[in-house]
């Protein structure tokens, strides 16, 4: 066969993967997202009925990314030995229970324990899935698959705004319960039937598939073969802990990432706190708005994630997007009585954000063995992801303290637009003479 007809055999037997296993993953993760998010919305009402303030909100929102940080990395390892299906269904059932636990929360101590138990039980969600995606997809193919699944999150934004608006308008007081405590109800539900459906629908690897003949099953393992070739070679010789525990690659990586997701949870945290603050006070309004953000964020994702494999460069395209964002982030106080001026710097960052975090996880899989991925990817997340609980509670303190969301989000754009400058300056940039043509290219760090 000549490499024109490999490469197309190729390209089928990975649309047929994709196919098969990306739109459950993806539903599966804008439940997740809503469910993460969803607070910022209920917010809106609960603070008022339950007598709290911001900054007793952005500790709740941050006691989640607490909870997640503590078990992702035990998390991952046992999705790495028991198989994707059985961790979500552990997963989700167990934070579709929780959402749907917060109805009953009446205090500022039962809302910060069942938003840590419910960042406990979504531990290793994210990373049992870019890990699992690694055990179906090469290098080569990864920057569209994960802009395709990230996508989710802008969906979840498109679904969740109007979704939460609507609930929390038109559901208010039926049955004696508020807006907020129907919004926990009906989002909570789909995760644990998502999560009982997962043992049934997905395959943990190519060779367990039964809906892949055998010459397709030995097409994906002859390209991923190849990639893993091409990277990491030097760190075979090594134990798998000790490569997480001893590779600076790791904490470097952490440590960009953790600016990432500070920016990440500021955007969909407060947006719904910002588009009131600048004058949209119906529910309904914000919930459609946020919606709109979402939908201009899922279009510009994928179209710089298709720039971005088209060009095989990934530093760069990271590294751009994150400057958008503090960018945005910073001007946000010059357009503070502009309704339509707030949504375009909004839409910016929302773009640039979502992208990023896309566009980055090209970046850490393709340093990482098979064996030390579990490990490796977990411990980024889990690291990084500290900046999920810091975030929250930053810019809920600044707002407590000053009455304005602006000093907490210029800070974070601030040590985000860091993280770039140290993304470009210690990542280490493919040379050109090594680069290949879309198609059958290595990864540009």
């Amino acid at each position: 066969m000549n490499n024109a007809s490999s490469s197309s055999a190729d390209d089928g037997v990975f649309r047929k993967v994709a196919r098969r296993i990306i739109p459950f993953i993806f539903v599966c993760y804008v439940v997740n997202f809503i469910d993460r998010v969803n607070i910022g919305f209920a917010k809106l009402q609960f603070l008022q009925d339950l007598k709290l303030d911001d900054s007793v909100f952005g500790i709740a929102a941050g006691m989640f990314f607490v909870g997640y940080v503590i078990f992702e990395l035990p998390s991952n390892l046992l999705a790495a030995r028991i198989g994707v299906r059985k961790t979500l269904v552990r997963i989700m059932v167990l934070w579709g229970a929780l959402t749907v636990v917060l109805v009953f929360v009446r205090s500022a101590h039962a809302l910060y324990v069942v938003r840590f138990l419910l960042g406990a039980a979504e531990a290793g969600f994210f990373p049992g899935v870019i890990l699992y995606l690694t055990y179906w997809f090469p290098d080569r193919r990864r920057g569209r698959i994960m802009s395709l699944f990230v996508m989710a999150v802008p969906l979840a934004g498109i679904v969740g705004g109007p979704l939460s608006g609507w609930i929390m308008s038109h559901l208010h007081g039926e049955l004696g319960f508020a807006g907020w405590q129907w919004l926990f109800l009906i989002e909570g539900i789909p995760a644990i039937a998502l999560g009982l459906a997962a043992y049934f629908v997905l395959d943990d690897r190519p060779a367990d598939a039964k809906w892949l003949n055998d010459r397709e099953k030995a097409q994906i393992a002859t390209a991923l073969n190849a990639g893993r070739a091409r990277h990491a070679p030097e760190a075979r010789s090594h134990a798998p802990l000790a490569d997480v525990l001893t590779n600076p690659r790791i904490y470097l990586m952490s440590t960009i990432y953790f600016t990432v997701f500070m920016a990440l949870n500021a955007v969909g945290f407060w947006i719904p706190s910002l588009l009131r603050q600048v004058g949209v006070h119906r529910i309904s309004d914000i919930g459609w708005m946020s919606g709109a953000i979402s939908l201009c964020t899922a279009i510009g994702m994928l179209l710089l994630g298709r720039h971005s494999d088209r060009h095989m460069e990934r530093r760069w395209h990271v590294a751009g997007c994150g400057f958008a964002v503090a960018a945005s982030f910073l001007l946000l106080p010059l357009t503070a009585h502009s309704v339509a001026l707030t949504v375009v710097l909004l839409v910016i960052a929302s773009v640039g954000i979502y992208a990023a975090l896309s566009l980055f996880w090209t970046i850490p899989t393709t340093y990482l063995r098979e064996d030390t991925a579990p490990g490796g990817i977990a411990t980024i997340t889990a690291l990084g992801a500290l900046g999920g609980a810091v975030s929250p509670w930053m810019v809920g303190a600044l707002k407590t303290s000053t009455g304005s969301l602006y000093t907490g989000l210029g800070a974070i754009g601030v040590l985000l637009a860091i993280g770039m400058v140290v993304l470009l300056l210690c990542v280490q940039a493919v040379p050109a003479s090594d680069r290949r043509p879309a198609g059958d290219a290595v990864v540009n760090h």
